[in-house]
């Protein structure tokens, strides 16, 4: 019996030999089957596949080079422009910082993602009332590590799991996984037009030519709301006849183009189902502004820590920066960021004026405290649930 046959017939757990009598794909095989591993496909032990990488086609891998080229280049151009950056600077800055607004960031995220279980939980009311929050918070954070560890690849593994516990369709915890995302910019969209439009500290920034610019984007992100609210009506009235429309509309593209698009449409008025009511509406919008307060709380935070006058900057204006680091996200490499970080200290150092090595310290602990904080947790939850992450990501991706 091969080892990765001989580790399947034992429930996933590794069957250990001595080194000398294991081959290097044996070997290979053996070194995957921890929870904490590099993301190997199943496929590789089933002799279907040759990949290194779930899901790391040529496509990917393309787009991954890609990526990591922009990064790149935005990186060099920032130190560039900071030619006197200076290194000694920069880790006296780190090391000074007030470690207990430190852990009160971190408090705060692992709050917020609380509050991301409640709000599921919500979603849930009408099929599982009796979901339990400690069920969701699990999963919630489980899943969040296998994106910050995975990237991309680990983007499905919170519904997959939700589905798998609650023993509903993983479809259906998808539609929810789309109207979340929809609540997410709806209530980040309703902070950033009040610290926009109301009497507050944003008018007051150190660059304030710059205000125009916000108050631009606050009313494009205030008609893409509107626009997002508007098509969600119609496709929980009207969600059939809508995804008909889109595919026909997109099959002279491509007739897979418009299956998958009418199959999006239907699943997201699939979860729009799940909001049953004008106070079930309410609520999810309450939980959803509060959990966008909290995380710009644990920005505020990490920027006090520092201690100097440059990154005591108030919340209202801390919305700026979580944009940035939401936009930069797109540029994402697993476990590695990149795109946040930069767009973080960019906007640190060129719209508050903050030093360049406080900027990249800041930036970089900003990151840490709020997508990296949560993976020791969840990977303790995953070992003590008998978890494999890529395993998770293989099936979620496999379903979806």
């Amino acid at each position: 019996m091969s080892s990765c046959a001989r580790r399947t017939a034992e429930g996933g757990r590794p069957h250990i030999e001595p080194l000398s009598r294991i081959s290097p794909r044996g070997l290979t095989a053996w070194a995957g089957s921890f929870t904490l591993e590099l993301p190997f496909p199943a496929s590789r032990c089933e002799g279907r596949g040759a990949e290194f990488f779930p899901f790391m086609d040529k496509k990917r891998i393309l787009a991954s080079a890609v990526v990591f080229l922009i990064l790149s280049v935005l990186v060099y151009l920032q130190y560039r422009h900071w030619r006197t950056f200076d290194w000694g600077t920069f880790w006296s800055q780190t090391h000074r910082i007030k470690k207990i607004h430190v852990l009160h960031g971190i408090a705060l995220i692992y709050l917020a993602y609380g509050m991301r279980a409640v709000r599921w939980k919500i979603f849930l009311k009408p099929v599982r009332p009796k979901a339990t929050v400690g069920a969701m918070v699990s999963a919630t954070l489980v899943g969040f590590t296998g994106i910050a560890l995975l990237g991309r690849a680990g983007e499905f593994i919170r519904p997959y799991l939700i589905a798998r516990r609650t023993d509903l369709s993983f479809s259906s915890q998808l539609a929810v996984w789309g109207v979340e995302r929809l609540f997410d910019l709806g209530a980040f969209a309703v902070l950033a037009v009040l610290a926009i439009f109301l009497p507050s500290a944003l008018q007051s920034i150190p660059h304030p030519e710059y205000y125009t610019w916000f108050r631009s984007a606050g009313l494009l992100l205030i008609v893409l709301v509107f626009v997002g609210a508007i098509a969600a009506v119609v496709i929980r009235r009207m969600g059939e006849r809508v995804a008909v429309w889109v595919e026909k509309r997109f099959a002279h593209l491509s007739s897979n183009l418009g299956h998958k698009l009418a199959q999006k449409v239907r699943e997201f008025g699939m979860g729009l189902n799940t909001i049953h009511g004008p106070m079930s509406l309410l609520w999810l919008s309450v939980v959803s502004v509060g959990m966008w307060y909290v995380i710009a709380l644990a920005y505020h935070e990490v920027t006090h820590s520092y201690g100097i006058d440059a990154l005591e900057i108030p919340v209202s204006q801390l919305l700026i920066v979580i944009l940035a680091s939401m936009v930069g996200s797109i540029l994402q490499l697993p476990a590695v960021g990149g795109g946040s970080q930069v767009a973080t200290i960019t906007i640190l150092s060129h719209f508050f004026d903050a030093p360049p090595e406080v900027a990249a310290s800041c930036g970089i602990l900003l990151w840490l405290v709020t997508f990296a904080a949560v993976v020791p947790t969840g990977l303790l939850l995953a070992h003590h649930e008998r978890l494999s992450l890529r395993k998770l990501s293989v099936e979620s991706h496999r379903t979806e």
